[in-house]
């Protein structure tokens, strides 16, 4: 056991040298990409209604960018379950994306923001298809969920009301 979490460790210290991702950098990043979350016209909707408690929610996605992004495994939760039944479709994680990469590379140097963004890409395109699955969707690889049931979104990504919840 005690090899395991030595090259656990080996590998964290790696990442940080490699990309000089730290705990402090990654609170700030979540601090500051979910700030803008809660503002957003898209998004807030969806997180405002679905996140209880704020301070415990970031408290969970800083242990899961520590997992994400330096191998930590501090986090041990299920991240699939809790967006399966999210009014979201492919806008929405599109749109999670793209503020996400703005927030990134605001917030970090220019290794470490890709480092995030790799991450990101990835989890994005697991949910969505955790979320198309759930709804009855069958994709084929490259295909993307619209939920039919959602607002269509204008010109600039943005839905015209509030998502239902």
């Amino acid at each position: 056991m005690e090899d395991v979490a030595e090259r656990r460790a080996q590998i964290v210290a790696e990442i940080m040298a490699a990309t000089g991702i730290d705990d402090a950098m990654i609170a700030r990043l979540v601090d500051a990409f979910y700030a803008r979350v809660r503002e957003d016209a898209v998004l807030g909707p969806v997180f405002n209604t679905h996140v209880a408690d704020w301070d415990i929610h970031l408290a969970q996605m800083r242990l899961f960018w520590s997992s994400v992004a330096l191998m930590s495994g501090r986090y041990h939760g299920r991240p699939m379950p809790k967006h399966m039944n999210l009014p979201v479709d492919a806008r929405h994680f599109d749109h999670w994306l793209r503020l996400f990469e703005s927030v990134a590379r605001e917030v970090c140097p220019p290794a470490a923001a890709e480092h995030f963004l790799e991450r990101a890409r990835r989890i994005a395109e697991n949910l969505e298809y955790g979320v198309a699955v759930s709804n009855g969707a069958e994709l084929v690889r490259g295909e993307r969920f619209i939920n039919p049931h959602l607002p269509s979104p204008d010109a600039d990504g943005h839905t015209a009301q509030q998502l239902p919840c």
